[in-house]
């Protein structure tokens, strides 16, 4: 289980990967992206190697910078693997409903990566 707390710049993440699921919630302004979000790479790439049967993310970010976002599509890749090797990950996409900017970004993810999105509005 991996737990990050979240703070005013970074997000808060929580991966277990015996039961398969991932959270990503809050805003994305780290200075340093890449070495954010390393270890949550890292681990990914290890629950590559034997996923759970069932994958399921929630991203809930409310702002994200560049940087973010190339460490998004680059956890997003991750997950497409994992998809292609052994099926079944999904990927909700949570955003506020007057939101419109965090939605495309979404839909614009979901083009790129072959892995079932679901767009939910945030209650």
């Amino acid at each position: 289980m991996m737990i990050i707390k979240g703070t005013y710049e970074t997000p808060a993440i929580a991966f277990n990967a015996v039961e398969g699921s991932l959270l990503i919630e809050g805003k994305s302004l780290p200075e340093n992206s890449v070495e954010f979000y390393a270890p949550l790479l890292s681990a990914l790439e290890n629950y590559n190697n034997n996923p759970a049967d069932f994958t399921h993310i929630d991203f809930k970010l409310e702002y994200f910078n560049t940087g973010s976002s190339k460490c998004i599509l680059n956890i997003l890749r991750l997950l497409q693997r994992i998809h292609t090797n052994k099926g079944n990950v999904t990927i909700n996409w949570y955003h506020d409903e007057d939101d419109d900017e965090i939605l495309e970004i979404g839909q614009d993810y979901s083009r790129i990566i072959n892995v079932p999105f679901n767009f939910k509005i945030i209650q």
